[in-house]
């Protein structure tokens, strides 16, 4: 119900926004994609690089069941595709990942075998955050150096902060949580950042909400926008979304928009990419 009334409130946004000016353009850095085994074919390599570019994507970070399908992108515009490792195999395997130890054993081999900026997006709620599974993933993200990429709800947040308190977390849709709960996370977790995917309640007909905009301006570093393709056809919405970004992101100040927008993500995941 949470998605589905998300999707309506994106799609009237969408239909209400301006059309982007080609010239004044914002970029935008998608934190938040999927390309799983389902929308290999629908949406091949090439067509889906060129989506990204159409929509004006500085970056993107994607992840994908399996992993094959973000390793296809990233081989096609490496400059462009920022790669996050999913523990999943398989869609299926959502809800039963952090139980079956064979996940590790597929984690591992990838990391040895390809760069990743994170591990994720995963599904993880309340106690079984604890799982021997999900801690094994905490400590190789530690190993490795890299984020996690949460989707959780705030109970799950805080105890995989308690294994590893350096630990590095993007917090997929920001949880689905209020503006006032992200903003106490936020306070207690310096090292917790969120994605705004899938989500419409910020803003509507290109008008940041109040307490979402408090929100903004007391945290200006800790949040990026995305998109979430967690299903083939959703491919051909990322212009739209990026343009639903553009319209509410033009009504803050600009500095704080292009933090939002792009900024804050390239200054985290896109210099791990580059070395820097």
């Amino acid at each position: 119900m949470v998605r589905l009334l998300a999707a309506m409130g994106l799609a009237l946004s969408v239909l209400a926004a301006p059309p982007a000016d080609a010239a004044d353009i914002l970029p935008i850095f998608d934190a938040h994609l999927h390309y799983s085994h389902d929308a290999w074919e629908s949406v091949p390599p090439q067509e889906a690089i060129a989506i990204l570019r159409q929509a004006g994507l500085k970056r993107a970070m994607v992840s994908s069941s399996n992993d094959d399908g973000t390793q296809r992108l990233f081989a096609a515009a490496p400059d462009l595709i920022i790669p996050e490792l999913r523990p999943y195999r398989t869609r299926g395997e959502i809800g039963t990942w952090m139980r079956d130890e064979t996940v590790l054993t597929y984690v591992e081999e990838r990391l040895k075998k390809y760069r990743y900026a994170a591990i994720g997006e995963f599904h993880v709620y309340g106690a079984d955050a604890d799982l021997p599974v999900v801690r094994r993933l905490v400590e190789l993200a530690r190993q490795h150096r890299l984020f996690l990429h949460a989707h959780s709800d705030a109970d799950a947040i805080d105890r995989l902060f308690l294994q590893d308190p350096q630990a590095r977390i993007l917090w997929a849709h920001a949880g689905f949580a209020r503006p006032e709960a992200v903003r106490e996370m936020l306070g207690r977790h310096r090292n917790l950042w969120c994605d705004l995917a899938f989500r419409s309640d910020h803003a509507t007909g290109g008008k940041v909400d109040a307490a979402w905009r408090a929100v903004f301006e007391a945290f200006p570093d800790r949040f990026m926008v995305g998109t979430d393709t967690f299903t083939p056809e959703r491919w051909h919405y990322i212009g739209e979304h990026a343009n639903f970004s553009r319209a509410w992101l033009a009504d803050l100040p600009k500095d704080l928009a292009e933090r939002i927008a792009w900024r804050n993500g390239e200054a985290l995941f896109g210099r791990m990419m580059d070395g820097r």
